[in-house]
C-alpha cells in the first residue's frame, strides 16, 4: 500500500512532526507487523527520526545544520541559491524505515518521525508505504 500525505510548511528551515499522518496511514492498512518507509518527494527537504518531547532538540538541529552549511557560500554554483538546502537533505536522508509490530509503530519513547524542511515555505508531499514482513 502506498499513500501520500500533504505537509504545509511554514518557515524556511522547519522540523515537523509527521508521526501521527502516517500512524493514521498505518491505522487504515490493517497492517499488524511488517515496516512502513516513509520517502521525502523533494531534494530540498528530508525525513529523520529524532526526540519529540524538547522543542530545542528541533532549533538546535536546524541552528547546527545552518553552521555546518549556511544559505549562502561565495563558491555555490547553482543557480536556483538553494544547495545548502540540497547538501542538508542528502546530510539528514531522504526517507526512513520503521517496524511495525502488533499495528504500531516501533519508536522509542522520546522518538517521533520528522519532515525536515530545509527551503520552505512549501507544500509538500511525502510517500508512505507500508509492507508485511
Amino acid at each position: 500500500m502506498l499513500e501520500m500525505i500533504s505537509v504545509t510548511t511554514s518557515s524556511h528551515s522547519e522540523m515537523v512532526d509527521i508521526t501521527e499522518q502516517i500512524e493514521e496511514q498505518l491505522q487504515k492498512s490493517d497492517l499488524r507487523n511488517g515496516i512502513v518507509i516513509v520517502q521525502s518527494m523533494h531534494t530540498t527537504a528530508g525525513i529523520t527520526v529524532n526526540e519529540n518531547a524538547d522543542p530545542d532538540v528541533k532549533k538546535d538541529m536546524l541552528m547546527r545544520l545552518d553552521e555546518v552549511y549556511p544559505w549562502t557560500h561565495r563558491k555555490d554554483l547553482h543557480a536556483e541559491g538553494n544547495t545548502a538546502s540540497h547538501l542538508k537533505t542528502s546530510t539528514v536522508g531522504h526517507s526512513q524505515t520503521l517496524l511495525v509490530e502488533d499495528g504500531k509503530l516501533v519508536l522509542g519513547t522520546w522518538q517521533g518521525v520528522y519532515f525536515c524542511e530545509f527551503d520552505g515555505p512549501r507544500s509538500r508531499k511525502v510517500a508512505i508505504k507500508i509492507m508485511e514482513g
